[in-house]
């Protein structure tokens, strides 16, 4: 009898160690992702940005205002950026939950808006949630909030 509950114990703990890799490299991914998106935002490249977001990407802005759509959420960037040339935002993730099923994960962090062109430098931030679904092996977002908490 003992024997067979070491059996399977050690079944159930093996079988547990390729969810939890796959949960990890789900998790790098997802880093990935953030970092490169966060990049392309400092060098204003939109589309670089939008491929990170899915078609039916929403987002909420720090003070409320939402766009809904792909299409919608690049106008809203570019004409940000061609109004404020030292506009960045950087998300920094502080947690990652993947869902039991692997297609969808939670990301919460810090964000901050900068303004560095001008004669004041400015920045806002605050918390940030999103939402990543993974289709045919890529996660992209499927819709991510803000909400400023500072102002400076």
């Amino acid at each position: 009898m003992i024997k067979l509950v070491s059996i399977s114990f050690a079944i159930i703990c093996f079988q547990q160690v390729p969810a939890q890799t796959n949960r990890q490299k789900d998790i790098s991914a997802i880093r990935a992702a953030r970092k490169a998106s966060n990049e392309a935002i400092a060098r204003h490249d939109i589309e670089a940005t939008a491929k990170y977001w899915w078609d039916e990407f929403i987002s909420i802005g720090g003070n409320g205002g939402s766009t809904i759509g792909r299409d919608s959420a690049t106008v809203r960037y570019k004409r940000q950026f061609e109004n404020t040339p030292g506009l960045t935002y950087i998300r920094t993730p502080k947690n990652i939950i993947i869902s039991d099923a692997d297609t969808l994960a939670f990301e919460t962090g810090k964000w901050v808006g900068l303004k560095t062109k001008e004669i004041h430098p400015e920045w806002i931030g605050g918390n940030y949630s999103a939402m990543w679904w993974k289709r045919a092996g890529t996660w992209k977002l499927r819709s991510e909030l803000f909400v400023s908490l500072q102002h400076y």
